[in-house]
């Protein structure tokens, strides 16, 4: 299994300056599996430079109002599928947590009308003594269309909250209400509305397992590893690009993004591996009146999209990088916000009914 972009991003994140958030480390692509060229939806009423997509410049992502209206999400019933989520408690990989989020996921969308599909694979973490039974699910909408978009999120929580001062509150369960758990959230409620939604692409939503299937933290190396459950998807997809009758032509990672008063700039590896898929989304924000949406520069992000970038899927990680409860016991369900999830519903819906 590949570890995604190690070679660049280890010795990126260690000299970046400016306070830049060291989250995670990986260690050097092991795949030769070589991925598909990224071929972007064009966005109508896009800006183009010489017929060519436009660069991203911060602080010039589009101008004006747009009229296109997004679904009608449910902040509310969101809040409510959030908080049904963390009273299972702990959902962490493997764990009797993480089967019940499973079985509540799988319903749900089976009774909204959608394609599920079970993508099972084993990993074998750095300090455990044994192989870990991961299960990504995907959730496919309009599934005969080859042409597709990816909303993803992991969806296990974290073994650890080390992010406690106090050493021993590490070991204390804790639910990951914006770190894991408002993703499945989101995209739950969004699925009540996918049916009606006029896009000219199929959309999957993806849950990935293992993200936060972490136990020991040296985050200078030897410690363990994140993202197996986006590597395992990014590698079978690479490795099947002969064999499927689909593709991906973009994807948009949502993580840490639900918090009340959420900043949502632009992560640095997005704008590097995605600038056009960047562009385009802050200029529907910009658009539709979505002020958590900040067309400024951010930190650098080790997270899931990597993989799907480094896979040929050009990818964007909606991510608040100040999120204060991260990996703490405090991330609980009052921290999050309905009308934060609504207006990055309203962006996405919008940006994915303008795509052509």
């Amino acid at each position: 299994m590949s570890n995604g972009f190690g070679w660049l991003l280890s010795v990126t994140l260690l000299v970046a300056g400016g306070g830049a958030a060291m989250w995670w480390m990986t260690q050097s692509p092991t795949s030769a599996v070589q991925p598909e060229t990224p071929q972007l939806p064009v966005m109508q009423g896009a800006a183009e430079d010489n017929g060519q997509p436009k660069k991203t410049e911060f602080g010039t992502a589009g101008d004006g109002k747009d009229d296109t209206a997004g679904v009608k999400f449910d902040g509310d019933r969101a809040l409510k599928y959030l908080k049904q989520l963390c009273d299972i408690g702990p959902r962490i990989s493997a764990s009797e947590g993480m089967k019940k989020q499973q079985e509540l996921i799988e319903k749900h969308f089976k009774d909204l009308g959608a394609t599920i599909t079970r993508q099972e694979f084993k990993a074998r973490q750095r300090s455990r003594k044994a192989d870990t039974e991961m299960v990504n699910l995907i959730v496919s909408w309009n599934p005969e269309k080859t042409r597709r978009v990816a909303l993803t999120t992991h969806y296990d929580t974290r073994p650890i909250a080390d992010q406690e001062a106090i050493r021993g509150n590490w070991n204390k369960p804790f639910v990951s209400a914006n770190d894991g758990t408002s993703g499945v959230a989101f995209l739950m409620e969004l699925g009540h509305h996918m049916k009606d939604l006029k896009s000219e692409f199929g959309v999957d939503f993806v849950f990935f397992d293992g993200e936060e299937y972490v136990f020991e933290t040296n985050q200078l190396g030897g410690g363990d590893k994140y993202f197996f459950g986006s590597e395992y998807f990014a590698e079978e997809y690479a490795k099947t690009k002969d064999k499927r009758k689909f593709r991906y032509d973009a994807g948009i990672l949502f993580d840490l993004f639900a918090g009340k008063d959420a900043q949502l700039k632009v992560e640095q590896f997005s704008n590097t591996l995605a600038p056009k898929l960047v562009e385009q989304l802050w200029t529907v924000a910009r658009a539709v009146g979505a002020k958590s949406f900040k067309f400024e520069a951010g930190h650098e992000v080790m997270d899931d999209h990597l993989a799907l970038n480094r896979a040929g899927i050009p990818t964007v990680d909606i991510i608040d990088f100040d999120y204060p409860h991260w990996h703490k016991l405090s991330d609980t369900p009052d921290k999050i916000s309905g009308a934060q999830m609504a207006e990055v519903s309203k962006v996405v819906t919008v940006w994915l009914q303008k795509i052509k």
